[in-house]
């Protein structure tokens, strides 16, 4: 299946199951324990919106979506789609995929037209799950898309204790006992002349502190 079917295929899992899997998923939080979410009258109500975000569990795409009052297209790693059950519920929360450790500009250049169809795409700059929890350095991915979709909004979310649930390393979830917090920043727009260099370090700066606060 190439991109171009795999976002087809999103739109209309977002559509028709995002509202069924947003209350599946917001019942399996309350099941695995206390969860907050502040700032979410940060979030554009219209128009593209990139979201950038720490990335501590493989349910983070789930957290993230049922904090957000808008459906979000996620940009995630190629080996959740293979799993039979878990690629099929991380496709119903807006997933695309991504290969990993690879030259893969396609998921990018998919990631620049959702934005421009006015649509929310979500990506983990880290690339990777964080082991200790601490953030991790960005990859400079999100400085192409966000100055190739010059004048769109980008917004930081910082998460925390996702990985109470599901650890580094774990496939199932189980309760964690800590209040998950998902903490929306101040949305930005950037131009094609702003510099990477700039990008990464107010994305890296927001995220640290969103997730500390």
């Amino acid at each position: 299946m190439d991109l171009a079917e795999s976002a087809r295929m999103t739109k209309a899992h977002l559509r028709f199951w995002l509202p069924l899997s947003r209350v599946l998923g917001a019942g399996l939080l309350t099941l695995l324990g206390t969860f907050r979410v502040t700032g979410k009258y940060r979030i554009p109500k219209s128009g593209g919106l990139l979201i950038l975000s720490n990335h501590l569990a493989d349910i983070d795409p789930i957290v993230i979506q049922v904090a957000s009052p808008r459906p979000i297209h996620f940009m995630a790693k190629s080996e959740l789609f293979e799993m039979p059950v878990l690629g099929r519920v991380v496709r119903s929360f807006g997933g695309f995929p991504v290969r990993r450790g690879e030259p893969d500009r396609a998921p990018l250049k998919l990631a620049v037209q959702l934005l421009k169809d006015q649509e929310v795409v979500g990506v983990f700059p880290e690339g990777e799950l964080s082991e200790t929890g601490e953030l991790l350095p960005f990859k400079p991915g999100i400085t192409l898309i966000a100055r190739l979709a010059a004048g769109t909004p980008v917004i930081c979310c910082g998460l925390r204790n996702t990985n109470a649930p599901m650890p580094y390393g774990s496939l199932i979830p189980r309760p964690g006992f800590k209040k998950i917090h998902v903490n929306w920043g101040e949305p930005r727009t950037f131009s094609k002349e702003d510099s990477a260099e700039e990008i990464l370090a107010w994305a890296q700066a927001q995220i640290q502190s969103l997730r500390e606060s």
